[in-house]
């Protein structure tokens, strides 16, 4: 019974946590770049854990860099003795091991904020200050207003290179985030916000297992939603929502009502990476059971009052689906008394284990002023015979707010292929308009040039991927371009641009132009190994090939 110590002398090759840049895949192409991912059980090939998110502990941390490279990790403390090149940190608090993050590069930083600071390569720097000087610090009260003291210390962000292979990660104490993200405003906000909320909901109390992912990104969903309510208002967070819902009912329909993925609780079978089961079930169906336990409640600051309570009993350590509802049956007396968790058709146990779509979806009637004119416009362009276009034609997208932009254009890539005549008159009224925003609606846009075979705009999409570095904006072209007769198309781009991309989304994009053709001819992909197993995404990027869900429909904030 008393305490020892184990040392493990070890030595880790290239594995899918570590992901090393040349200089080339950075925005400043001055320094290489490493970051790692360990979501989900990717950290075992960064270093020997029990990588489970039923273990948590504290760690400390020794690194050595080259002078010039900056080393950030996800600690509470940290420390850097110059003439030796060492940085030394501590996390205090435990954690699971997939939230131990190591970045290192040409990062400098500002302060945004009293308990805040954004890092980013240099050139990046001057942007991310503008986005976020302020905002932050709003948005930490916010939440701490309605879920109890930040218990991290700071709350600072790093945003990555393109390469970086989801939108964002909440690594305690510094949250990891796409550079892409930051010319799409709405998206930015919305991004971080999540990764916020998963301070109290995923980081201090975690899921014990990754069957009931829901209990992390569920209840962070619901407080982000809590979040932005009480900074944009209401009407805000029905738009988002909206088109949340918009994108769970289109992945709905590609998996199917009986698809075992759409339960809460999924079944996790032996040697299935679970970062496979995360889909928009994980968060919009789990968002949906929390809101409705938060209708149960009347008053939704009763409910605040109960998450309270939970991550003061519970952070620190794992819990499983049982103990949120135990909890919640216990702090609402009158609730229990009155057997809500065996309620009709919306029984507790029907929510975590049938499949489908959520039981109850909330209410977003106070979001229709933002989202009638998207569904009136949506009528115009859809509605035969086409006798509208004048009225249509008159409404200005760049007075739209970007989340009521990409629901239009969302709806029109569902009703894709559109008459020509419609695309025809779709690309008169808005294509010049659309070529000034920002990426998140450009890829909608050329989505839909390229699902309707629309040729006069398809320069606009070559132009778009030579331009493009990132995962969640290649990926998606390149999936409809194979999908339809432009795969050569495909194919010249591709070859033109390989070489700025990073060999792990190079070798994804080789398997998306490989279906139905012989071979392609040999790309050099020497960074990737033929033994590393797969990165996080591609498992999702090779489903959504395979089963016409593109990266669009499941667009991962962890």
């Amino acid at each position: 019974h008393q305490p020892f110590q184990i040392i493990v002398r070890y030595t880790t090759a290239d594995g899918p946590a570590i992901w090393w840049l040349d200089p080339e895949l950075t925005y400043g192409n001055a320094k290489p770049f490493v970051f790692t991912q360990g979501h989900s059980v990717c950290n075992r090939s960064f270093f020997p854990c029990f990588d489970t998110p039923a273990v948590k502990c504290t760690y400390s941390a020794t690194v050595k860099a080259p002078a010039g490279i900056q080393v950030l990790m996800s600690a509470t403390q940290s420390s850097y003795l110059e003439e030796e090149g060492v940085y030394q940190f501590y996390m205090e608090y435990p954690v699971p091991a997939y939230l131990v993050a190591l970045v290192a590069g040409d990062l400098i930083h500002a302060d945004i904020g009293p308990r805040s600071r954004v890092w980013a390569e240099p050139c990046l720097l001057p942007t991310a200050i503008s986005k976020l000087s302020g905002i932050v610090e709003r948005w930490l009260t916010a939440a701490e207003s309605l879920y109890g003291p930040y218990i991290w210390g700071r709350y600072d962000i790093v945003f990555l290179p393109p390469s970086f292979p989801i939108v964002a990660m909440e690594n305690p104490c510094l949250t990891f985030i796409i550079s892409s993200i930051l010319e799409s405003d709405e998206f930015l906000i919305i991004d971080v916000i999540h990764e916020v909320a998963h301070s109290w909901f995923g980081n201090a109390v975690t899921n014990a297992t990754w069957e009931e992912m829901w209990l992390s990104e569920g209840l962070a969903t619901y407080a982000q939603r809590r979040i932005t309510t009480e900074t944009y208002g209401a009407a805000f967070t029905c738009l988002e929502t909206a088109f949340r819902l918009d994108a769970l009912h289109r992945q709905m329909k590609l998996l199917g009502e009986d698809n075992p993925v759409s339960k809460l609780q999924v079944k996790l079978e032996p040697g299935v990476n679970p970062s496979n089961l995360m889909n928009l079930f994980t968060y919009e169906k789990g968002y949906c059971f929390v809101y409705y336990l938060s209708q149960l409640c009347g008053d939704p600051r009763h409910f605040d009052s109960f998450l309270r309570a939970y991550i003061e009993k519970y952070k620190f350590t794992s819990v499983v689906a049982q103990d949120l509802l135990d909890s919640f049956l216990n702090f609402f007396p009158e609730l229990k008394e009155q057997c809500v968790e065996s309620k009709a058709g919306l029984e507790f146990e029907r929510w975590l284990n049938a499949t489908g779509p959520p039981l109850a979806e909330p209410d977003l009637s106070q979001g229709s002023s933002l989202t009638r004119p998207v569904e009136t416009l949506f009528k115009l362009w859809t509605t035969e015979p086409l006798d509208s276009v004048a009225a249509a034609s008159s409404v200005d997208l760049t007075k739209w707010r970007t989340f009521q932009t990409v629901l239009f254009l969302d709806r029109l890539l569902d009703g894709s292929p559109l008459p020509h005549e419609v695309i025809k008159k779709l690309s008169e009224c808005y294509s010049s308009q659309l070529d000034s925003m920002n990426a998140e609606i450009r890829i909608r846009w050329l989505q839909i040039v390229v699902r309707n075979d629309y040729y006069p705009d398809l320069y606009k999409v070559r132009r778009f991927l030579e331009n493009q570095m990132s995962r969640m904006y290649t990926i998606p072209l390149y999936e409809d371009l194979c999908t339809g007769t432009l795969k050569s198309f495909a194919l010249e781009i591709f070859y033109q641009t390989q070489n700025q991309l990073h060999p792990n989304l190079r070798k994804t994009i080789q398997q998306i132009l490989s279906q139905g053709l012989n071979p392609l001819p040999a790309i050099d992909t020497t960074a990737v190994t033929t033994d590393t197993p797969a990165m996080v995404l591609e498992d999702k990027v090779s489903e959504a090939t395979n089963g016409a869900i593109s990266l669009r429909d499941v667009n991962v904030s962890a």
